[in-house]
């Protein structure tokens, strides 16, 4: 998996204003670059930009930019795309030398200079009206990505049974076998914010149509907001999808993906959002960042936690004493309690400190047996042989003391706040993690060829 992403949290969403895109100056920086990929289009292409081009100018209220995306095509649409660049100001195209509509979005989104970035496919078979809804929650602040949906409701199709068929079950395998929410992975219509897309990107390792689905379903663990917009949308009975080819290669992405979040081998935590995009979300005064959220995350597993422990103890209490009850039942939830806190509610993701933060959690485990068997032995020395039930209202009252305790050990010791020492570690993992983009960027550059003000860029190599 490609994980050579910054390490700070993403920045609060930003409404982008309206006063600085000029949407009568083609010269201008665009708003929105809507992406066209394409192999072996030559017939489709012209008719698709042409429409696209005039949708957008009549009823688009920003700046916007269309690149065609060529990834190895061998007939004449390479010809096709140059002449349409060269004709109209807010055209422009790429050329690819390695095939894969993966490869070709990764390519041209890490290199746009447009805060929205958007795709379609050329046979434009979802109805155009409904993109401005797509990138409106982008422009507003509102969302980090937005797709369009034939599954929804409301949405309008006409395509045979047999695609029909293999986009619903394919949906289905997503949610049974990733826990996805999304309802349609793969409709040739979305769009994303270009600082999620810089974040997001270099974690997606697939090139081809998987490429959509894993770049959903990483956003979605993440936290990131999906906007879903119902489209209409007409199947193209000419599409030179290879079906079977295709859902083979999708089902292996699904394998691969899911065993990479089962392991924790991706770091989703640098994509966190701030919560909303008002200045007090993000500095109250006095009050430690995310102690609110923590707080809550906390309460929730240390209840989960307590009815665990005391499912546990009344187990083992059937075989065995009150004190080695107590510590067994303590002992296995204290280790389960610790992996629940560091992912959940202190947002750690990965194997990296894992061993060390459950040795931290051990003595903190060590503490609660302290204060929990204390008890125990004063409540058994003050009334000599105490009802099952007087146990456990002394172990909930202990358990409670213990929480408090856990709560500011985990916080302060177990898990400090990592952006404490943004100047420290982590910035230097910074400083090396931009350094490693500095050169990736220059070597893509390179790679692009020197004329990136020409309407046709060239990139050879692989732009992974």
């Amino acid at each position: 998996m490609r994980t050579d992403t910054p390490r700070s949290a993403l920045p609060a969403r930003d409404h982008l204003l309206a006063a600085t895109a000029d949407a009568a100056d083609p010269a201008g920086a665009p708003v929105l670059d809507v992406v066209v990929p394409v192999y072996n289009e030559e017939k489709d292409l012209e008719p698709c930009v042409l429409r696209l081009h005039d949708h957008l100018t009549r009823t688009f209220p920003y700046a916007f930019r269309i690149t065609v995306a060529d990834n190895a095509s061998t007939d004449r649409t390479p010809q096709v795309a140059a002449r349409l660049a060269a004709a109209m100001p807010r055209v422009r195209s790429y050329r690819l030398e390695e095939k894969g509509r993966g490869r070709a979005l990764r390519t041209v989104w890490s290199h746009s200079d447009a805060p929205v970035l958007a795709y379609m496919d050329v046979d434009l078979s979802t109805d155009l009206n409904a993109l401005l809804p797509l990138v409106a929650p982008l422009i507003s602040g509102h969302s980090d990505l937005a797709i369009g949906s034939r599954l929804a409701r409301s949405s309008r199709v006409v395509r045979g049974s047999k695609r029909e068929f293999i986009s619903r079950a394919y949906n289905l395998i997503l949610r049974s076998s990733l826990a996805a929410r999304f309802s349609d992975a793969q409709c040739g219509f979305k769009a994303i914010r270009r600082e999620v897309a810089q974040r997001l990107l270099p974690m997606v390792e697939d090139t081809g149509w998987f490429f959509d689905t894993e770049m959903l379903v990483l956003a979605e663990r993440a936290g990131l907001r999906i906007h879903e917009v119902p489209v209409d949308w007409v199947d193209d009975p000419d599409s030179t999808v290879h079906i079977v080819r295709t859902a083979t290669e999708d089902l292996k992405g699904v394998w691969r993906v899911g065993r990479a979040l089962a392991v924790g081998a991706l770091p989703l935590d640098r994509l966190a959002r701030p919560f909303g995009d008002d200045p007090r979300d993000r500095v109250l005064k006095g009050v430690p960042g995310g102690l609110a959220r923590q707080l809550v995350g906390f309460c929730v597993v240390g209840a989960l936690s307590t009815l665990f422990y005391l499912a546990l103890y009344s187990l083992f209490r059937l075989g065995v004493g009150p004190q080695l009850a107590n510590g067994g039942a303590l002992l296995v939830s204290a280790v389960a309690n610790t992996a629940a806190n560091r992912r959940l509610t202190f947002g750690v993701r990965g194997r990296g400190g894992a061993v060390r933060h459950q040795a931290q959690g051990l003595v903190v485990f060590a503490i609660g047996l302290a204060l929990t068997s204390g008890s125990l032995a004063a409540l058994g020395a003050a009334s000599g042989s105490p009802s099952h039930g007087t146990e456990l209202a002394v172990l909930i009252a202990a358990n409670l003391a213990a929480t408090v305790l856990r709560f500011l050990l985990f916080r302060a010791w177990v898990f400090p706040d990592r952006a404490t020492g943004a100047d420290g570690a982590d910035g230097a993992d910074r400083a090396v993690m931009g350094a490693g983009t500095d050169r990736n960027d220059r070597t893509d550059r390179n790679v692009m060829g020197a004329g990136a003000a020409a309407d046709t860029h060239h990139e050879q190599g692989n732009a992974r």
